[in-house]
């Protein structure tokens, strides 16, 4: 019998995304008959979302249920299920303002939506929105599942988890994407591929990478070794050579997370290792071309493709509400899970799902070098998650000032300035700190 789940999306105007979890849910024949519910505060974008989805369940023969619906309590009355992707204060003005402002001070960014300056201020003006939704749960779903997709993962994931008693896991599709881009690296098929992550959200490492019980690690450093690597990749081929692990974000991410690799006075690393500045910028004017296109498409009524994708949402559900068990990699408080990260810290770990829920597994001791590494990135969204709950203003600078990438480029009180001129415009979308 079809598990009939009510599964709200915030911030369901991310239309292209949307979309793609919509898909992953409806095309599990014990999911398509769930209450979908679409929640965004841009009426226009709803409206085109809606019109996805409606197109979505029609193109798969799924008796879904789909609603939107501008009013967030409403959306979450009575949600089993809700999948956050919001971006509070959208590309303009936020993001630009996370990219623009820091280059006035020297300091350029790739993604700026995790760590650095850029995923300190993302995090300040998000965490205060998802406490108010959190409340709203509490009172109106208070066994919801809260799926969190909004970067910076450690830093929201942290707060929720530190402030509320919503069940939240955060999810991303690094751990089994980059697994899948070195099994093509290899050549290898992806499904024969056995591995184990650890670490925190874009910093996690395969501590296992297998096939039928062999060990891949040594054709990986081979190719590392000869140089014989993707021109996008070889930010993490470099840390595969220096720190003996493979890590499972992108270059392009990667590369701002640590202070090797972006330096002003450094124009030979930025071609050596084919590092993007500027990246996602571009990636959100074309996200934003692309919602327009899929919009013109659904005016002229043609037909949308579902395929599915990497994503872990709609498998969770699936296991929630029928049982069937599976494994997904999750963000989720270290209780006990990884021992030389700090208690409380967001880690990302198997998780087993099933009828009890999400369920992380044990890890125990990283390498050493890694758990060094990853500390200096736990302690930014530490900091970063105290400013906002506690809304002291000089937890922001000690943030900024532990950010290995901007340590790296700026002094101390260039880092001050830098602090002030964005919390001065960003203005209202993050709320005073004193």
């Amino acid at each position: 019998m079809p598990a009939v789940a009510k599964i709200v999306f915030v911030g369901a105007g991310s239309t292209v995304f949307a979309r793609n979890l919509l898909g992953d849910i409806l095309l599990r024949e014990e999911l398509a008959a769930s209450e979908i519910m679409l929640f965004d505060i841009d009426a226009e974008r709803l409206e085109t979302s809606e019109l996805v989805a409606r197109r979505v369940a029609d193109a798969l023969g799924a008796p879904a249920a789909i609603t939107a619906t501008t009013d967030r309590r409403a959306a979450l009355d009575g949600a089993d299920y809700a999948i956050n992707m919001i971006q509070v204060g959208g590309y303009e003005p936020a993001t630009v303002t996370d990219f623009e402002v820091p280059k006035q001070f020297g300091l350029r960014q790739t993604i700026g939506d995790t760590l650095g300056v850029g995923g300190i201020m993302r995090g300040l003006r998000t965490i205060p929105v998802l406490l108010s939704m959190c409340a709203d749960m509490a009172e109106l779903c208070p066994d919801v599942w809260f799926l969190n997709y909004t970067n910076p993962m450690a830093i929201n994931c942290r707060a929720v988890n530190r402030a509320t008693t919503i069940k939240t896991v955060g999810l991303c599709h690094s751990v089994q994407g980059t697994a899948f881009e070195l099994a093509r690296d290899l050549d290898i098929p992806y499904l024969e591929i056995d591995y184990l992550a650890a670490g925190i959200n874009h910093m996690a490492f395969y501590l296992r990478f297998e096939r039928d019980g062999e060990d891949l690690y040594p054709l990986l450093r081979a190719r590392a070794e000869a140089g014989n690597v993707p021109d996008t990749n070889r930010v993490r081929y470099e840390m595969l050579r220096r720190f003996g692990y493979f890590v499972t974000e992108s270059s392009e991410h990667f590369a701002e997370y640590v202070p090797w690799f972006i330096k002003r006075d450094r124009a030979d690393l930025i071609d050596r290792f084919n590092i993007p500045l500027d990246e996602y910028p571009r990636r959100c004017e074309a996200q934003i071309a692309g919602w327009e296109a899929e919009r013109q498409q659904l005016a002229r009524g043609e037909a949308i493709d579902v395929q599915p994708s990497f994503e872990y949402a709609a498998t969770i559900i699936r296991s929630i509400e029928t049982g069937k068990p599976r494994v997904v990699y999750g963000n989720v408080a270290n209780d006990g899970l990884i021992d030389d990260l700090p208690a409380g810290c967001t880690v990302e770990v198997p998780c087993l799902v099933d009828g009890n829920g999400v369920q992380p597994t044990r890890i125990g001791a990283l390498p050493p070098q890694l758990a060094a590494l990853i500390r200096t990135n736990v302690n930014v969204a530490e900091l970063t998650v105290e400013a906002a709950l506690t809304g002291r203003r000089d937890h922001v600078y000690h943030a900024a000032m532990l950010d290995p990438h901007t340590a790296a480029e700026l002094d101390l009180d260039q880092i001050h300035d830098l602090v002030d001129a964005l919390l001065d415009a960003h203005g209202a979308w993050i709320p005073d700190l004193r």
